[in-house]
């Protein structure tokens, strides 16, 4: 049985604490720099023009405030240590994708004014947009490799139901589930192209750095690899294993219909209700593997039936 943690230390540094420390850095690096900057900064812009500006430290609060709240809110959920993993994972990312490029936008626009006399004249540093998501994205995934699975794993008490299907058992079974390869090509293309437009409008490479990070996340919601073998079961998502349940704790595994929007409310990694989860990519049979610590995990695959009759044989030998 895996110890019962409530907080994954790597989790509290990179979702709770870093977005907390670079938002107090935001507002210490402007009373540092307040001298060199104008009274009234620029802090929005209307093409090459600013357009909005306000006093260096009530921006300066502002930034540290969203910081918190979006970057922090999205990544705070990476501390939660019986959440799901592939769960905590995105959502680390993403808060620290956002707060990178908010960190990054806040420092270039102070840089560009200091020892300016008139802020009216301030370009707008566009750069600093992909730069920031660039750094808040490497850093997130950084973090991402970090968090640990800390879910109470409890053994279960006998064999599955006997009505629940049974078969061959010939590991490892591998099973590719979402989008395949061709049409992975076709999306990454699709998302690349308007990229390669906008920068090229834009004279500039700062858009690629935007793209190219939200392009990986969705991609990588699309393709899974789900291995079957003596272990149990577990998938592996952006290089990492995301979702992984042991064979000592399924209590039973069976296949079941499934419709991504009609029965989970949409498409990819789903919840609902308390420990129930689901990787649903499309509409018809999916595995539903169920544990003795009470979760229940749904994932379509066309080798629905030998996966679970698979399982059901292993988990009998485990018994005997």
């Amino acid at each position: 049985m895996t110890t019962h943690r409530i907080i994954d230390p790597a989790g509290a540094l990179f979702g709770i604490a870093l977005p907390l420390v670079t938002a107090v850095a935001a507002v210490l690096l402007t009373v540092v720099w307040e001298p060199r900057l104008p009274a009234e900064i620029a802090t929005h812009w209307s093409g090459p023009n600013p357009d909005g500006f306000s006093s260096p430290m009530s921006n300066a609060w502002t930034m540290a405030l969203i910081i918190v709240l979006v970057g922090g809110g999205c990544s705070a959920i990476a501390a939660l240590a019986q959440a799901l993993l592939m769960m905590r994972r995105y959502m680390l990312v993403v808060g620290l994708g956002v707060t990178g490029l908010l960190a990054t936008l806040h420092v270039t626009i102070l840089t560009a004014q200091l020892d300016l006399p008139d802020a009216t004249q301030a370009e707008l540093p566009m750069w600093s947009i992909g730069l920031g998501i660039l750094i808040g994205v490497a850093t997130g995934f950084v973090g991402a490799a970090l968090l640990r699975d800390y879910r109470e794993r409890v053994p279960a008490a006998g064999a599955p139901d006997a009505r629940l299907p049974r078969g061959r058992v010939e590991l490892p079974i591998v099973d590719q589930v979402g989008t395949g390869t061709r049409t992975t090509a076709v999306l990454a293309l699709v998302v690349l192209g308007p990229a390669v437009i906008v920068c090229a409008a834009a004279g500039s490479w700062w858009p690629l750095a935007v793209f190219l990070p939200v392009g990986v996340l969705v991609l990588s919601l699309l393709r899974f690899r789900v291995t079957v073998d003596e272990a149990g079961i577990r998938v592996r998502n952006l290089g990492m294993t995301a979702i992984d349940y042991g064979l000592e704790e399924m209590i039973g595994a069976k296949v079941t219909e499934t419709r991504p929007f009609q029965d989970w409310g949409g498409w990819g990694l789903r919840s609902k209700g308390r420990g129930r989860y689901g990787l649903v990519t499309n509409t018809g049979p999916a595995l539903v593997f169920t544990t003795a610590g009470g979760q229940e995990f749904t994932v379509t695959t066309d080798r629905a039936q030998e996966i679970a009759g698979a399982l059901n044989s292993l988990a009998d030998a485990r018994v005997r």
